[in-house]
């Protein structure tokens, strides 16, 4: 039965109401009076109905054997419930910012107990995660307040909100990411409300959480457009690390920016192009992740790699697409014998010096890699590398592509993505985690697509909407194993039989599930990565 939310709110706390001897309508002490209806006489022209008199072989009542019984509410709701009223309260958490985004469940978790601590931290109630009568009261009622936190609170979730803002420059130091909202941080939210056009009020609230992770915030950092020391000794550190592939000038232009998106990429940092604090403590740690181009790459760096090539004899210019194919490869590796290197066929640290150095041995006369317009037709781009990236998958989808990229075509990609989605399922669920041991939802799917062969940056479940390097899928019905199921703050890897493997925040663990009418409901696409 499909009960309207206000009604459901309402039957619960009728419920609650009753099971703790109260009434759910008034708090007074006053005597019930009970007044028979009156008697309404039969309009003229009207039937009576025929009422079967009472005998022992007359009609029986309806037998309610079959009718199922609803289980009480428990008096206090803890970690290791179940109960169909968990499932409500996780819902309107979310509802209220203090839970992820997912398919609500019956358990009361950890998570679910995390979530109900915050809102009584904010309500001040009893910070137990414990709801009894007063927290289950405050969370149901509709004048319940949207997550907002501000100057004096302490918790994981602000050590949470603080990393994020030292990530964008708003916060200076490190050890200002202490879990406590003091001084330094209310400074750094109003700065951040100010730059990008919101309410200065100092508060974390709906608008200031949602903005945090959107691409659409101005951060507070090297960016675009400037000039200065620090940007060159940013990108001489690039060069060194082979992710820039001009000379180091110390202007930030568009080199700067795809080079900074690599190297993010590349070190399981927020992908956004600037150069914040995160970002620059990783690029000068010993322990920073060089670029390596190789067979299935695609993005900027590789498009600037294959113009190098083309400009020095070994790369046709119809090949110039920004997708890392076997003609690439192959052009690659001549580049790698001309000028004394080893002929694997990757772009590291090395290739990209000589590649972008002065003395470039150009490639002997004839000797040009290229697939002409073969590649364009072909489905699997690992074999093209040529002009036909974008589109090619377009037509192993059917009716079920919406744009996009296209697929890659590998027979076995599908049940190895799977294979290791479910090699993870019972590893718990901790918001940020990337693995291998914990995971959030976009974490669960950036880990198991780079474990199963695909090179793919961290995106937030909002990035997961405009990938673009896959095929879309804009049909509900049309997902199917291997995609990657996108809904609203939420994300999945479908394997088959209308399941789909996630990191649930409901559930508090990595779960295998059904398709339920939720995830039809809060559908926004699905990407196709394997043909």
């Amino acid at each position: 039965m499909n009960i309207d939310k206000p009604v459901k709110i309402c039957l619960i706390m009728t419920a609650l109401a009753f099971s703790a001897g109260i009434s759910a309508c008034g708090t007074n002490n006053q005597p019930v009076v009970v007044t028979a209806a009156p008697d309404v006489e039969p309009q003229d022209n009207e039937a009576v109905p025929d009422i079967a008199a009472m005998s022992p072989d007359g009609p029986l009542f309806p037998n309610l054997s079959g009718v199922e019984e609803t289980e009480p509410i428990p008096e206090y709701l803890r970690v290791g419930v179940e109960h169909p009223i968990v499932a409500s309260l996780q819902e309107r958490l979310m509802e209220l910012g203090f839970m992820d985004n997912d398919e609500p469940t019956e358990y009361y978790g950890e998570v679910t107990a995390n979530a109900v601590k915050h809102f009584q931290r904010q309500n001040g109630l009893a910070e137990d995660g414990i709801i009894g009568q007063d927290t289950l009261m405050a969370i149901l009622s509709p004048d319940a307040k949207y997550y907002a936190v501000a100057k004096g609170v302490k918790g994981d979730d602000i050590q949470r909100i603080q990393g994020r803002l030292y990530e964008l420059g708003y916060l200076a130091t490190a050890d200002q990411v202490s879990g406590y909202f003091g001084d330094s941080t209310e400074q750094a939210v109003l700065k951040l409300q100010k730059v990008n056009g919101l309410k200065e009020d100092g508060k974390v609230g709906r608008q200031t959480m949602n903005l945090l992770y959107s691409e659409d915030i101005k951060p507070n950092m090297l960016e675009y457009g400037e000039k200065s020391e620090v940007v060159l000794a940013c990108q001489k550190r690039l060069m060194a690390l082979g992710y820039l592939t001009t000379e180091p000038d110390g202007t930030y232009g568009n080199d700067t920016t795809v080079a900074v998106r690599r190297f993010q990429s590349r070190n399981d940092l927020v992908v956004d192009g600037y150069l914040g604090p995160s970002t620059r403590i990783a690029l000068d740690s010993s322990s920073a992740v060089p670029n390596g181009l190789s067979l299935g790459d695609e993005d900027d760096t590789v498009k600037r790699v294959q113009q190098l090539l083309n400009k020095y004899g070994y790369l046709v210019a119809g090949n110039v697409t920004g997708y890392y194919g076997e003609i690439t490869e192959t052009a690659v590796k001549n580049f790698q014998r001309q000028n004394g290197l080893t002929p694997d066929g990757m772009v590291g640290v090395q290739t990209m010096t000589k590649l972008t150095g002065n003395n470039v041995r150009k490639a002997p006369s004839g000797s040009t890699s290229s697939g002409g317009s073969s590649g364009g037709s072909s489905s699997n781009r690992g074999n093209s590398g040529g002009s036909s990236g974008g589109s090619s998958g377009g037509s192993s989808g059917g009716s079920s592509g919406g744009g996009g990229g296209a697929v890659i075509n590998d027979s076995s990609g599908v049940s190895r993505l799977i294979s290791t989605a479910r090699s993870k399922i019972g590893s718990p669920y901790v918001w940020g985690a990337k693995g291998p041991n914990s995971f959030d939802c976009s974490g669960f799917v950036y880990w198991c697509l780079n474990n199963s062969g695909v090179k793919q940056s961290y995106l937030t479940s909002s990035g997961w909407r405009s990938v673009g390097k896959y095929q879309k899928i804009t049909n509900f019905n049309d997902l199917r194993a291997g995609d990657i199921v996108v809904v609203s703050g939420h994300v999945g890897i479908c394997s088959g039989s209308g399941t789909v493997i996630d990191a649930s925040s409901s559930h508090g663990r990595v779960v295998e599930r059904g398709l339920s009418s939720w995830w039809r409901n809060n559908f926004i696409c699905g990407w196709r990565i394997f043909g």
